[in-house]
């Protein structure tokens, strides 16, 4: 097992254990810190990094993660520079990026963006410029995504529209294909 992915979950799932026990210790809300962009395409461990009672960045893509990130310590610095210019990394193995198995958020965003929000399907995304066997990839990945989205905290809607976007879709990822 070592070196896999399921190591990889043992390990956000013990931050995940250990964060909670600290919660429930002083009576602390768990914030969960997963953004728009990784509950979509499921790019979350259940139990793991996904822990926690409300999800404030539930509704906000990645780039606009670091956009607000970028404004917030213009209005003085809170987030160490180094965090925020370091290549986005789920950190559970060394030398881990984001890229080595999503598209590169300014790419992943705007698809998701169109998917999910505008409910486009695959042929329109396509027509508006993006390359179909990525937005095959990411539409297979928010389908069989959908049972983490279930599970994980409620949050706050930012960008949607009024509509939960996993209010339709079944549980079940079989019936994309």
């Amino acid at each position: 097992m070592p070196g896999s992915t399921a190591a990889e979950n043992v390990q956000a799932r013990l931050r995940g254990l250990l964060a909670m026990a600290l919660s429930n210790r002083y009576g602390h809300l768990l914030v969960c810190a997963s953004n728009k962009s990784e509950m979509a395409v499921g790019y979350a461990t259940l139990y793991g990094d996904m822990a926690g009672g409300l999800a404030l960045l539930k509704d906000v893509p990645k780039t606009l993660v670091y956009e607000l990130a970028h404004w917030r310590n213009r209005q003085g610095e809170v987030i160490p520079p180094g965090t925020i210019a370091r290549p986005p990394s789920a950190e559970l193995k060394a030398n881990q990026r984001d890229t080595d198995s999503l598209p590169a958020y300014d790419e992943l965003d705007p698809i998701l963006e169109r998917l999910m929000d505008r409910q486009q399907d695959v042929a329109e995304i396509v027509r508006a410029g993006f390359a179909e066997a990525t937005v095959r990839r990411v539409a297979r990945m928010v389908a069989r995504a959908e049972f983490k989205r279930r599970q994980s905290a409620p949050g706050i809607w930012v960008t949607s529209p009024q509509r939960r976007w996993s209010a339709s879709r079944p549980l079940t990822n079989g019936y994309a294909e």
